[in-house]
C-alpha cells in the first residue's frame, strides 16, 4: 500500500460532497482493513522513525474512529432493546464475568 493511500483523509475532512455521510461511509470494516494495513507496515520495521510515527498517527485516528462506531452501534441497540418490554441487557464485558 502506498504512503499516499495511508494518509488520505477521510472524505469529510476534503469537503467532499456529502461529507455527513461520508463520515459514516467510511465503514467499520474498511476502518479495520485499514488499521489492519498500518499495523502491518509497522510491524514490517522497513520504515525511517518519521514515517513510523505519521503511520501510527493514522493508526490512533483509525482505531478511534472504529471505537466511535462501535460505541454508536452499542447505544442504537441499547435504544432498540429499551423500547420491548421485559428485555433486559447487560454489557458485553459483564456478560463474559457470567459464563
Amino acid at each position: 500500500m502506498s504512503d499516499q493511500e495511508i494518509t488520505a483523509a477521510p472524505a469529510h475532512e476534503r469537503g467532499v460532497e456529502g461529507a455527513d455521510e461520508s463520515r459514516d461511509a467510511e465503514s467499520f470494516e474498511a476502518v479495520v482493513e485499514r488499521l489492519e494495513d498500518v499495523v502491518a507496515q509497522l510491524e514490517g520495521g522497513d520504515l525511517t522513525l518519521e514515517r513510523s510515527l505519521t503511520i501510527f498517527e493514522e493508526g490512533v485516528r483509525l482505531a478511534r474512529e472504529g471505537a466511535r462506531q462501535l460505541d454508536d452501534a452499542e447505544a442504537r441497540v441499547e435504544r432498540l432493546l429499551s423500547r420491548g418490554a421485559g428485555v433486559a441487557t447487560v454489557p458485553h464485558d459483564e456478560a463474559d464475568d457470567e459464563e
